[in-house]
C-alpha cells in the first residue's frame, strides 16, 4: 500500500479489495501510518481500490473523527455505489474518480512556477501541475477562487480536477482565452490599451476588502520569510526591514501575490485571474513587489531571463514596469512615484531572495551574486524608506 505525505494529511493508496480477509491487516497498516504521522488526517485514494466490504467500511469509520475527518477520493463508479448505498456518502467526504485527459498536441499558453497551462479547445484550458502530489494545492486554489469570485474579483473557477498522466490538472471554461503576456507580445500596437486594462484590473483586486481570516497576512508571511533568510540577509538589514513591516497597519484588502501577466487570462477581451493559491491580505505594496521581482529583479544578473521566462526583451520588461508605476500611481509626480517605487523595491528584494534562495528559482551559479546585489540594494534603499504602505 503506497503512502504519500500531503502536508496536514496522509494519502493512502489501497490496491484491489478490502474485505473480511484483510480488513484487520488494513486497519493495522493505517494505525501504523497514524502513529508515524501524529496530528494528521487520512485520505483514502481509491484509484486502484476495486471493492470494499462491510468489514472495510467499519475500519473507515474507526479512523474518522470530528477533528481529523477521514475522506475518500477517486472512487470508481462501482465503489462509489457501495458508499452511496450504505449511506457513507452522507457520513464521509467521498468524491468520484477523476477522468483522465491528454494534453499531447495542445497549445501551451502559459508556464509558471508550479505548472503549465494548455488550451484544450477554444472554450477550455487546463492548468497541469508539475508534481504528482499537488492535489491539496489544487483544492486550496479552488476554494480560494470561489471565495474571490463571490467577493467580485475577476477570476475563473475551476469546474473539474482531472488526471493528466501521473499528475493532476484544473480545468477552466474560458472562451477564446490567452494569457495577457502572449496577447501583449502578439499585439505590440495595443500596448497602452492592454496596460490600462491590466492595471485597472490590479486596482480592482486591491479595492476588495474582507472580514474573513481565510487569507494569510502578507505582513506575517514576509516576517516569516525574513527569519528564514537570516543566513543571507545581515541582521542589521533584516531587523530594520522587520521593524518597518511590524509598523504597518492591519490591512484586510485582498492581494493576489503573483499578478504577473502570465497569471492573467484574457477571455472575451476581459482580464481574469486563474492562479489564486497565493491570495492573501495586505497593502498593495506586496503585490507590486512581486511584479518588480518578475520584470526587474530577475533580469539584473541574468540579462536573458525575461526572454526565457516571458518571451519578451529586457527593454519590453522595463517598459511594462515603468507603465505599471505610471498607471498605478496616476496623478503623482515623478518624484512621488520614485518614493513609492523605493518601498516596492525594498520589499521586492526580500521577495526575490525568498524566490531564489528558499524556493530555488535560480541558476546555482548566480546564487551568490544575487544575494550580494540584493543586500547591496537593500542597504541603499533603507535610508530612503520610512514606511512601507503605498499611496492609493
Amino acid at each position: 500500500m503506497r503512502v504519500q505525505d500531503e502536508g496536514n494529511r496522509i494519502a493512502v493508496f489501497p490496491i484491489g479489495r478490502i474485505n473480511n480477509d484483510n480488513a484487520r491487516e488494513f486497519e493495522a497498516e493505517v494505525n501504523d501510518i497514524l502513529r508515524k504521522n501524529p496530528g494528521k488526517s487520512i485520505v483514502i485514494d481509491a484509484d486502484e481500490l476495486d471493492y470494499i466490504s462491510s468489514a472495510g467500511l467499519r475500519v473507515l469509520l474507526k479512523f474518522s473523527a470530528d477533528d481529523k475527518p477521514l475522506s475518500v477520493r477517486n472512487a470508481g463508479s462501482e465503489l462509489y455505489d457501495i458508499f452511496d448505498m450504505t449511506g457513507f456518502t452522507e457520513i464521509l467526504e467521498i468524491s468520484k474518480k477523476m477522468k483522465s485527459i491528454t494534453v499531447e498536441g495542445c497549445e501551451v499558453i502559459g508556464t509558471g512556477a508550479y505548472g503549465t497551462v494548455y488550451k484544450v479547445d477554444e472554450d477550455t484550458i487546463v492548468k497541469v501541475y508539475d508534481s504528482a502530489d499537488t492535489l491539496p494545492l489544487i483544492e486550496r486554489e479552488r476554494a480560494k477562487s470561489k471565495k474571490a469570485f463571490v467577493m467580485g474579483i475577476p477570476t475563473a473557477i475551476s469546474y473539474d480536477i482531472v488526471r493528466v498522466g501521473s499528475s493532476y490538472g484544473s480545468v477552466f471554461e474560458l472562451l477564446h482565452a490567452d494569457n495577457l503576456n502572449d496577447v501583449l507580445k502578439e499585439n505590440p500596437d495595443k500596448f497602452d490599451e492592454l496596460m490600462i486594462k491590466y492595471v485597472n484590473m490590479i486596482k480592482s483586486v486591491h479595492g476588495v476588502q474582507t472580514d474573513s481570516d481565510d487569507f494569510p497576512s502578507a505582513v506575517k508571511t514576509f516576517i516569516k520569510n525574513l527569519d528564514a533568510l537570516s543566513d543571507v540577509i545581515p541582521d542589521d538589514v533584516s531587523s530594520k526591514i522587520k521593524d518597518l513591516l511590524i509598523k504597518m497597519p492591519e490591512d484586510k484588502h485582498i492581494i493576489h501575490g503573483d499578478l504577473q501577466m502570465k497569471n492573467v487570462m484574457i477571455a472575451d477581451e476581459e482580464p481574469m485571474l486563474i492562479d489564486m493559491e497565493t491570495l492573501g491580505t495586505g497593502d498593495p505594496v506586496f503585490d507590486l513587489q512581486s511584479l518588480f521581482l518578475c520584470y526587474c529583479a530577475y533580469v539584473e544578473d541574468e540579462p536573458h531571463n525575461t526572454e526565457e521566462f516571458l518571451g519578451i526583451t529586457r527593454e519590453t520588461a522595463d517598459r511594462i514596469w515603468n507603465r505599471i508605476m505610471e498607471l498605478y500611481f496616476e496623478g503623482l509626480s515623478a518624484e512621488q512615484i520614485q518614493e513609492e517605487e523605493n518601498k516596492i523595491r525594498l520589499l521586492g528584494y526580500v521577495g526575490f531572495l525568498n524566490s531564489v534562495i528558499l524556493n530555488g528559482f535560480t541558476k546555482p551559479e548566480l546564487r551568490d551574486i544575487r544575494i550580494r546585489h540584493s543586500v547591496e540594494h537593500m542597504r541603499e534603499l533603507l535610508p530612503k524608506v520610512d514606511h512601507l504602505w503605498v499611496r492609493r
